[in-house]
């Protein structure tokens, strides 16, 4: 007899809630939160040494580019690319099972039928994020790694070919300031405070997650507003990500100052990754 796609969804889920129950798993997972942390710490330095007249990519590429020229630089990035990849499956299990899936359930529940579609939605956009993050890692890891602002570009120009390129583009550059838009609410409202356990929400941490969650999705809007400004101007050197939103500050009036408060608050946003490492509700 065939399995019914009810028999098939039941599996999947049974198959999401046992790797959830895994200590490894859930271990794993926060480590790959760390790693986050260490990437975003990295990128504000590159924003500070940029401030000051230095050089770097002020993005992920940039971060994981000074793991790679450091000693014992290849193991480290190996490993970012272990718990980077497990963070991604976690969110795959929360967009079956819904948020917090290594909760305590009910013996008979197969996750949360009341969740949103919203909550789930965002969970496999994060997994998309982490399965990015460790592909870029194994890039550079491998020796092949590419600035992450000269591969946007690149494939901005090519889409820049057709207007249904351009539309997608724009589409694009909506759906990041959107992202963006909402990371700010997030850090504004301390609606971030949801994904801590109890014990995690000294001021320090509190304000460490408003000024990280505000300044992360300032440079996302701001990189979202200049892949649509490329896409009208048909100009794909503006479409670099947050690397080329940080350095538009650089040009502004006070811009080593901006550049210094972004490096701020992005540390900032840093050190909430290392607390979601040890807090976060998973």
């Amino acid at each position: 007899m065939g399995t019914s796609d009810d028999d098939r969804g039941d599996s999947v889920s049974e198959i999401a809630e046992k790797a959830a129950e895994r200590t490894w798993f859930e271990n794993a997972a926060r480590a790959g939160q760390f790693a986050s942390g260490c990437v975003h710490i990295l990128i504000a330095y590159i924003i500070l040494r940029l401030a000051f007249g230095g050089g770097g990519n002020a993005d992920q590429s940039g971060a994981l580019g000074i793991f790679a020229e450091s000693a014992g630089g290849r193991i480290a990035l190996w490993l970012a690319v272990i718990v980077f990849a497990a963070l991604a499956l976690w969110r795959i299990v929360e967009a079956i099972l819904g948020p917090h899936p290594g909760e305590s359930r009910p013996s008979n529940s197969h996750g949360d039928e009341d969740t949103g579609w919203t909550d789930r939605a965002k969970a496999l956009g994060l997994a998309a994020v982490y399965i990015a993050f460790a592909y870029s890692a194994a890039q550079f890891a491998l020796g092949h790694g590419q600035s992450s602002g000269q591969q946007n570009a690149g494939l901005s120009a090519r889409l820049m070919g057709s207007t249904g390129g351009k539309a997608l583009l724009v589409v694009v550059g909506l759906v990041v300031i959107a992202i963006g838009g909402y990371h700010i609410y997030k850090g504004a409202t301390r609606r971030f405070l949801d994904d801590l356990k109890r014990g995690g929400d000294s001021p320090l941490i509190v304000w460490s997650g408003v000024i990280g969650y505000v300044a992360k999705g300032a440079a996302l809007t701001g990189a979202g507003v200049l892949v649509i400004v490329a896409a009208i101007r048909a100009d794909p050197a503006k479409a670099t990500g947050i690397d080329g939103a940080v350095k538009t500050l650089a040009g502004l009036p006070a811009g080593q100052l901006l550049l210094v408060l972004a490096a701020f608050g992005i540390a900032a946003y840093g050190f909430y990754s290392f607390v979601m490492a040890r807090h976060a509700r998973m």
